[in-house]
């Protein structure tokens, strides 16, 4: 087994780590414009939520990038910037200023411009630090953008220029599960890798299915705000307790292992990739309906004091279901005919030993993906 050509880079590698980099500055302008719509709009209380929720997934980020940078296992071999800021004792002030997410995007940068070497251990180290910060941003994607969509949801009738911004938000996501997906199978070196009819398809299961989560909590927490805290809390205490269940290891510590089975829980109250999933699909979608049952019901009572809606409830409901059958053919499709397979190689020892040392290695990143192996963090 060539481990070289398995860190190669490859022009679709290249094309979605750019447009990575775009969705994630996107992102950013997507922030500034909702806060100036809902400022133009006298809408100061959802100013100060939308603040508390991107702070909030800010701070998230810094803690898991501190411990990872404090935890020799998870820590890939440092490069110049980072090694001048550890020197100099700056990588805790870093985090404080909620700059290391911004350090690990320049230890990318720097990676991926020493990627043009012909080494392996160069490449290897790119790739490690392209995963440490993809899970940063997976973790990004659910616990800010996706508060973000529930709290701006009821302003669509009111505020037109909401409704870019839904579907720019759901187009993210769907395109950060595609990252994230694409770089583990990276990370691996004896599995395939994604091409463009199976990343096309990952994309449209993943956009088809988080899309109709996302608008119906949204739905229902714009008809009964005060019932959405105690549903989320509810549901997501029963998805963090099935992950302590499953007895995973991620974390050194068992504070920061609580901590990512907190995280993986609210990724899991919206998207779960995993293809043997049957028992998270008929729970998630059986909430959904209920989520589109009691809005339903909140607007044919109160319909005199709710906003009108420019499409009937039905209509919508019928499309959000038929969205998420879709999702589910799809995703059936992709893992049937369009997933990657595991590779049948015949490697001698040496081989063997690399292979289970880039499995070990992958396991670190491995949060919500069990395409080929057994990992600590199995399905709901």
């Amino acid at each position: 087994m060539e481990v070289e050509g398995s860190f190669c880079l490859t022009f679709s590698g290249v094309v979605i780590s750019f447009l990575s980099l775009i969705f994630f500055l996107l992102d950013a302008v997507l922030d500034l414009w909702a806060v100036e719509c809902l400022y133009e709009h006298k809408k100061y209380f959802s100013i100060g939520l939308l603040i508390f929720f991107l702070l909030g997934s800010s701070v998230l980020m810094q803690i898991f990038s501190w411990i990872w940078y404090s935890d020799p296992d998870k820590t890939a071999p440092e490069t110049k910037i980072e090694s001048f800021i550890r020197r100099h004792n700056l990588l805790s002030l870093v985090h404080i200023f909620q700059l290391g997410v911004l350090l690990r995007i320049a230890a990318v940068i720097e990676t991926s411009i020493a990627d043009l070497n012909d080494e392996t251990f160069v490449r290897r180290r790119a790739h490690t630090h392209k995963h440490n910060l993809n899970m940063l941003l997976l973790f990004e994607a659910f616990s800010e953008n996706v508060p973000q969509l529930v709290l701006l949801t009821p302003f669509i009738v009111e505020m037109q220029e909401i409704q870019t911004f839904t579907v720019l938000k759901i187009t993210s996501l769907s395109f950060t599960m595609l990252s994230y997906h694409r770089k583990m199978r990276e990370f691996v070196p004896d599995k395939h890798k994604m091409g463009w009819s199976s990343s096309v398809f990952y994309f449209l299961w993943n956009l088809f299915l988080i899309g109709p989560r996302v608008v119906s909590v949204s739905l229902f927490a714009s008809a009964l705000p005060c019932y959405i805290a105690a549903h989320f809390l509810s549901l997501w205490t029963l998805l963090v307790l099935w992950a302590w269940w499953q007895e995973t290891d991620f974390m050194d510590s068992k504070a920061g292992e609580w901590l990512y089975r907190a995280t993986v829980g609210i990724i899991w109250y919206f998207s779960c990739t995993k293809h043997k999933a049957v028992i998270y699909h008929a729970v998630m979608g059986t909430d959904t309906m209920l989520l589109l049952g009691l809005w339903c019901w909140k607007r044919s009572v109160e319909s005199a004091r709710l906003c009108p809606l420019p499409i009937n409830p039905y209509l919508l409901i019928a499309l959000l279901v038929t969205s998420y059958s879709i999702g589910v053919l799809l995703k059936l499709l992709y893992y049937w005919k369009f997933h990657p397979k595991h590779a049948d190689l015949h490697m001698d020892k040496k081989d063997k030993m690399l292979q289970m040392k880039s499995e070990d290695d992958a396991e670190h990143y491995d949060v919500i993906e069990t395409d080929s192996r057994e990992i600590p963090d199995p399905e709901p």
